[in-house]
């Protein structure tokens, strides 16, 4: 007899997103213990799970916008369970009859952004570019050695353009030939995916893959993780491949062919943050250190949850626009880690880390005891 549900679509939706994966989940509940949201408050990815086979998710509600798509459950599930599959099919749901609950109708402003502007932040799109002015940053011609890939939040965010600036700064003084796109340039799209608007992000893809084909484009380096990831892993789903390569990455090769010389020491203690989507997801663990112990006087410590356990900051799946409760922050949670284990520098290489843990500090009143840096922010610093 077959189950009466309120949401059939669900259903459907799921079965396109991950097929009948979500029945190999025999209820173990180990995405639970390990979901950091059980570190600030009661949430069961087990249950939206079992309420989705039977297609009974409350699309209306808080629950499916939870999940920050960090990876931690799908790499400890012993089923294979697709579990951020199944939060983004539910979302897709939801966003295709405009259900958003009040904490989500951010990310609602951030899609009709993406769609008018390339951006999620309201930025001018003329104005992308404006934080290279005084750069002498050229524009990308065919035939350069690289395309820098700056991003959304490089681009807009004044805390962010500094990390751009530092990028410019390392990439010309390594004398690498590269070039930005400018207003060229559109959001990679990674995010809006990931709270259901499907079609908005194959949009922004194929307006990318156009402008990287049309310019001649080979080798895209990036700062976010998240660029780097949808570039890598998503859009060869449009039959493309480019050469993607993550800036700590680009900064270990610099290093070791001789074409980055650092100057003078560093004499602080600095813990490393493993961003989501350039470790759990993509299994950089090691350039970003690498970078960092190159450093003289750079003592470079670990914090309690590192590497593939390293604690989300709780800015993935789209979560960056959405309105987090001040007690519900994991980022509070991993600048106190850092602080505990005598760190002077939080150092990392995300956008959205940035961007959050920015904020912890402030909540925190952490301002004298602890710097939040990205790795490019030190380095420029040594040049």
């Amino acid at each position: 007899m077959e189950t009466i549900a309120p949401f059939l679509e669900v259903i459907d939706e799921i079965k396109e997103a991950g097929g009948d994966v979500f029945k190999l989940c025999f209820q173990c509940g180990l995405c639970d213990t390990v979901c950091p949201w059980n570190k600030v408050r009661p949430f069961s990815m087990r249950r939206l799970i079992r309420e989705a086979a039977f297609g009974l998710s409350e699309v209306e509600g808080e629950d499916i916008w939870r999940c920050t798509t960090c990876g931690t459950c799908p790499a400890q599930c012993p089923r294979g369970v697709k579990q951020i599959d199944i939060a983004v099919a539910l979302r897709r749901v939801a966003t295709e009859y405009e259900l958003f609950p009040a904490s989500v109708k951010s990310a609602r402003t951030a899609r009709a952004s993406l769609i008018s502007e390339g951006n999620p932040l309201q930025g001018d799109r003329k104005k992308r570019a404006d934080w290279a002015k005084d750069l002498s940053v050229k524009p990308y011609a065919e035939g350069m050695e690289a395309l820098y890939f700056v991003g959304c939040y490089l681009s807009y965010d004044p805390r962010m353009k500094r990390v751009a600036t530092a990028t410019a700064k390392i990439l010309k003084s390594a004398g690498v030939d590269f070039g930005i796109l400018g207003d060229k340039e559109s959001c990679c799209g990674e995010s809006i995916r990931k709270t259901g608007s499907e079609q908005v992000f194959k949009d922004l893809a194929r307006a990318n893959i156009k402008t990287f084909i049309d310019n001649g484009v080979k080798k895209i380096i990036v700062s976010s993780p998240h660029c780097y990831h949808t570039f890598k892993n998503e859009y060869p789903e449009f039959m493309v491949n480019f050469d993607v390569v993550h800036i700590s990455q680009y900064l270990v090769e610099l290093m070791a062919a001789g074409r980055l010389v650092l100057k003078g020491e560093y004499p602080k203690r600095v813990t490393f943050h493993d961003p989501c989507y350039l470790g759990r997801h993509n299994g950089v663990y090691d350039a970003p250190r690498e970078v960092l112990n190159k450093i003289l006087g750079l003592e470079l410590i670990e914090m309690e949850a590192h590497g593939k356990n390293s604690l989300c900051c709780g800015g993935g799946g789209g979560r960056i626009w959405m309105d987090t409760p001040r007690e519900e922050r994991f980022s509070d949670i991993r600048l106190q880690q850092a602080h505990g284990v005598g760190a002077q520098i939080l150092a990392t290489s995300c956008p959205y880390c940035i961007t959050n843990f920015e904020e912890s500090r402030l909540n925190l009143s952490y301002e004298a005891v602890l710097e939040v840096k990205d790795i490019t922010e030190i380095i420029s610093e040594l040049l």
